[in-house]
């Protein structure tokens, strides 16, 4: 664990105010649910929840099939972090953040496609390969994650049955969500 040097103090309703920084740097927006855990030596740990990293064994299964019908790597992220992959290297990309860019598409509830007429999307930091398609995850109302295939080494456009089967994936992940 690292120290911030940052010290708060509880109010009279038991609140405590996590610091600005801290929210921008581990991207905790207003209404994200954390979880709170205890340590036997007095520690008490808050974590953002994820509620998408409960059904990482069917998002895992979930691209495994996706990977053998399209034969393309399929990546399935939390709001946060890759929590899933098929067909591209699991150890260079588990747990790897997603950009700003991927954040904004699950924030406004859009479907990426990609085409020549608009610019590529680059969804995990520090990994240089392009989306084909990127669906947000939305179960009861919220979004919790992004599923996606990844483009073709020789450049080809997604087709319509690669987005369909990405339209179905986000769907059934979303319904998951809800019960």
């Amino acid at each position: 664990m690292k120290a911030t040097g940052i010290v708060r103090r509880i109010d009279d309703l038991g609140r405590v105010v996590i610091p600005k920084e801290i929210r921008r740097t581990m991207r905790i927006r207003e209404g994200d649910p954390l979880e709170i855990y205890t340590a036997a030596d007095g520690e008490v740990i808050f974590k953002k929840y994820s509620p998408i990293g409960e059904l990482s064994e069917t998002a895992y299964s979930y691209a495994e099939v996706l990977n053998r019908a399209t034969e393309l790597p399929v990546l399935i992220t939390d709001r946060d972090h890759v929590i899933a992959v098929s067909g591209a290297p699991k150890r260079d990309l588990m747990e790897r953040r997603v950009t700003e860019e991927l954040e904004a598409l699950m924030q406004d509830r859009v479907n990426y496609t990609a085409s020549p007429d608009i610019p590529p999307l680059y969804p995990i930091a520090g990994y240089e390969k392009e989306a084909a398609l990127a669906f947000p995850i939305i179960g009861g109302g919220d979004v919790s994650g992004a599923v996606m295939l990844m483009l073709r080494e020789d450049g080809s456009m997604p087709t319509e049955e690669e987005q369909k089967l990405l339209q179905v994936a986000a769907s059934f992940l979303g319904k998951q969500m809800e019960e």
